[in-house]
């Protein structure tokens, strides 16, 4: 039997406000990033800290979120972690800040301002909790869009700085324009382990323009996908807390983690949260997020203790 065909509607429109300026949004077409101050307010700030400390101590019901001592204070269950993956699955308040009016009217702006006809139309499809305690490595030279892959390239972070980003601590640091060509350069192991972590890093082009892109609490840093980037390890002695968030144009589809007989021109991931004007495949469903949680463990503060007593 001929099943009957899918009614291809897109989802409701969700508007934003118009928040970046004319030459704000060349700017980012021009370098590949771009720094908003106090999109982000005190009081959401407090909220998001609170929520981190929250994670941290294990309180949302999600299998492999780490776990302290009832006595044990907030800073303690700090130390223990890098980077929550994906926590907008499962914490209200995060997955409030994806879709957050003012970072998503911005990147109704900017995702994807290089395609004709884009309607201002955004999806996101990851989270981020970074904690980067002190002595914790950073993460060499990389392109996002190696890890996810779009259609168009529009992938763009939203770095939200919980805490002020400075060289000390482990801003991130950037090569304006490196973006422009679309080419993915090649990765290698690196050689400085006590530098970044276990992740491979880009290499094959000139390193010497690169620029810190320091950041206030409030500020929210947006980078496109293909810009090149890194950050060093954390010298000082607080932390370094950031929300990363990353969307792209609702248009393009999502070919990330192929199944089995796809290939990247028909896959599309569809755990995603439509933040701006409308979601094009809708009828298509939204699939479930992780029901475990993802976090990668601080071991540095480990490291630099063993070192210490030797």
């Amino acid at each position: 039997m001929v099943q009957p065909a899918i009614e291809q509607k897109p989802g409701p429109r969700i508007d934003v406000p118009e928040v970046a300026t004319a030459a704000q949004v060349r700017s980012y077409a021009d370098n590949g990033y771009l720094v908003m101050p106090d999109l982000i307010t005190a009081a959401e700030l407090d909220e998001l800290r609170a929520d981190l400390a929250r994670l941290t101590r294990g309180h949302y019901p999600v299998a492999n979120l780490p776990t302290v001592a009832p006595d044990a204070s907030d800073d303690e269950a700090l130390q223990q972690v890098l980077c929550i993956h994906q926590p907008h699955f499962f914490s209200p308040v995060l997955h409030a800040f994806v879709r957050h009016r003012r970072i998503c009217g911005v990147l109704a702006q900017i995702v994807a301002a290089h395609v004709p006809g884009w309607d201002g139309s955004v999806k996101c499809m990851q989270s981020m909790f970074f904690v980067k305690p002190p002595s914790f490595q950073g993460q060499a030279w990389h392109q996002d869009e190696i890890y996810i892959p779009t259609r168009d390239r529009s992938l763009t972070g939203a770095w939200i700085a919980i805490d002020e980003a400075t060289c000390a601590n482990g801003c991130m640091w950037a090569l304006p324009g490196s973006h422009r060509t679309g080419y993915l350069y090649p990765q290698r192991q690196h050689d400085r382990p006590d530098e970044f972590d276990v992740a491979s890093e880009s290499f094959g082009f000139d390193e010497t323009g690169e620029v810190a892109i320091k950041a206030k609490p409030g500020s929210v840093v947006f980078f496109n996908g293909y810009l090149l980037h890194r950050s060093r390890r954390n010298r000082g002695h607080a932390y370094r807390r950031a929300l990363v968030n990353h969307y792209m144009n609702a248009w393009s589809l999502l070919p990330w983690h192929l199944r089995e007989d796809e290939t990247p021109s028909r896959a599309d991931r569809r755990a995603i949260v439509p933040v701006a004007g409308v979601d094009p495949y809708a009828w298509k469903g939204v699939e479930p997020g992780p029901d475990t949680a993802t976090v990668r463990l601080c071991q540095a503060a480990e490291r630099l203790g063993a070192k210490q007593s030797q």
